[in-house]
């Protein structure tokens, strides 16, 4: 399996170097026959973008967790990284990136996997952080005591505190990419139209043609690799996961994996992990200790002066990042001032009302209904191992995949589509809710359920004792993370297409989706920043409000 794998990334990454031409862009074959070859295409350009969202995740996560004042532009900057839509990352960077790599398939490429990346790591950002500053104090303490250093508290006591959020969230990400691949590898930004080899642009390509034949083979398609995935990557993470729960009696009934298993029965891996994993994790304990004593050396030593000099070095850094933001902005408004109407503003603002409107009530919605379900799975595992692959296909599940059944439905039962789309921006983003609820209930220890069983604490009192108590951190992260997600699905969710028939709603996703589309930049910008604008104020006033209730009241101290 190791070679074949290998085999395969060389074959994909060399067609990935393929030549490109602008102005004669690969087309796409809705020969069956493709399919598998497309799908590998795709699910590459997935776990690259999830390696790189991983990494983003734990530094830029750790670093808001620890520094107080970074975090008060850190946590802002995520708001407004989250509420940029799809197509708006890629009506910035795909010209960079096919300048970057003129004449090869290498900088669409590029421009595909980043999209795939914002779709993935806000999520995944938001979770990590929010594990980070709700670790119990006696932990902290403990780490403290033993004079652990950064590196060694990262991975023994950050790593392991939120490693069964991290698990669910990652899945939840991973699928999340799978929902906007159509719109990363079938590109129709600035008048460009480019389809790079892969699912995503497979579907595209039969929903433009109306093709019910090439879409059914390219959900089956999918649903075999969401499934393959599941058990053989997130299967075995979440049951390997379980040990890093924190509580002082075990489960009876964990999580388990076919896969783990055989990965712990194999002789060549204990062998590996014994003479080579054991080596290399004493080295790199050693570096971290030699790292942090030089370090706190070097801080003792080094004179005042030097301190100042860095000191303004960093915020000459920063006054140029900050003066080269201003300049760009006032560009921006400048184009923007001489290309919309006050009127025109007006009328996206209000389009951003509507479009903030369906947010909430998908949102408030998806937590009445999930919530409850989402607890239900998390504290049975054995409903877990059943409910977790099905979660995972219908969060994975492209919305446009289902306008030849949502369009003909809408137009028979005669729903207006401004509140069909509820319904479309809820099928990609309530599932946030729901898979942060259930790594909140998998995370509650055994022996305070034991603890409430001996108190004979049942529904009502249950549920306002320990389980929203221990969820609510879980929730709040979900429900953000879907209120975000909501927005950026609401450019798919609000213009449903199927051939020649389209429905369109009025809100700012489908404002953005069409002037994307005819690349008129100024309306671009000035959606986004409406879209933004609507985020942030929300994030502020209300979510950031319950992260800090979270943060103060629901913790396992």
């Amino acid at each position: 399996m190791v070679l074949a794998t290998l085999w395969a990334l060389v074959v994909l990454g060399g067609d990935m170097r393929a030549r490109f031409d602008e102005l004669h862009p690969p087309s796409i074959s809705l020969d069956v026959a493709l399919i598998p070859y497309y799908t590998a295409r795709t699910t590459l350009r997935m776990f690259i973008a999830f390696g790189a969202s991983l990494v983003f995740t734990l530094a830029y996560g750790w670093v808001a967790a620890h520094y107080v004042r970074a975090r008060k532009v850190m946590l802002p900057l995520l708001d407004v990284l989250q509420s940029v839509p799809v197509l708006g990352f890629l009506s910035v960077t795909v010209t960079g990136f096919i300048a970057l790599f003129p004449g090869s398939m290498l900088g669409v490429e590029c421009a595909s996997i980043f999209a795939i990346f914002t779709a993935q790591a806000w999520n995944m950002t938001f979770g990590f952080y929010h594990s980070l500053v709700t670790i119990p104090s006696e932990l902290t303490e403990a780490a403290a005591v033993f004079g652990l250093n950064r590196w060694q508290r990262f991975t023994r006591v950050e790593l392991p505190s939120s490693a069964i959020g991290l698990m669910w969230n990652s899945m939840m990400s991973f699928g999340g990419g799978w929902f906007f691949v159509a719109q990363s590898e079938a590109i129709s930004v600035l008048n460009k139209d480019i389809k790079l080899p892969g699912l995503g642009s497979y579907m595209a390509a039969a929903v433009e043609a109306g093709d019910t034949r090439a879409a059914v083979y390219a959900i089956v398609a999918m649903i075999v690799t969401i499934v393959v995935i599941d058990q053989l990557v997130w299967r075995p993470l979440v049951a390997w996961a379980e040990k890093f729960k924190l509580e002082q009696t075990g489960t009876g009934d964990a999580p388990a994996s076919w896969v783990l298993d055989l990965l712990r029965r194999s002789a060549i891996l204990a062998w590996f992990s014994e003479h080579v994993g054991a080596r290399i994790g004493r080295m790199i304990d050693r570096a971290s200790t030699l790292a942090s004593d030089a370090g706190q050396r070097i801080g003792r030593r080094a004179p005042p002066r030097a301190r100042t000099l860095a000191r303004i070095a960093g915020w000459a850094l920063a006054a140029a990042a900050a003066a080269w933001l201003a300049i760009a902005a006032v560009s921006t408004l400048g184009g923007i001032r001489s290309d919309l109407t006050l009127g025109e503003m007006a009328h996206v603002v209000w389009l951003g009302v509507l479009t903030f409107l369906r947010v909430a009530v998908m949102t408030a919605l998806a937590t009445l209904v999930w919530t409850p379900i989402g607890v239900w799975i998390g504290m049975r595992p054995r409903i877990a191992r059943v409910a977790q692959p099905i979660a995972q296909i219908a969060a994975s599940f492209p919305v446009n995949m289902t306008f030849p059944f949502v369009v003909a439905f809408f137009i028979t039962a005669h729903i207006p589509i401004n509140l069909g789309s509820i319904a479309l921006m809820a099928l990609g983003t309530q599932w946030y809710i729901l898979f942060n609820v259930i790594a909140g209930a998998m995370a509650i220890p055994t022996d305070l359920r034991e603890a409430a069983a001996q108190f004979g604490l049942r529904g009502r009192r249950l549920w306002q004792t320990l389980i929203i108590p221990a969820i609510f951190p879980f929730w709040v992260t979900g429900a953000v993370t879907a209120a975000g997600g909501a927005w950026n699905a609401s450019i798919v969710a609000e213009v449903a297409t199927w051939g020649h028939r389209e429905l369109v709603a009025d809100g700012l996703g489908a404002y953005i989706a069409q002037v994307t589309e005819h690349g008129d930049r100024p309306a671009i910008w000035f959606s986004i920043i409406i879209m933004a604008a609507f985020v942030v104020t929300t994030n502020r006033l209300f979510w950031r409000r319950l992260y800090d209730l979270a943060e103060r009241r629901f913790r396992f101290d």
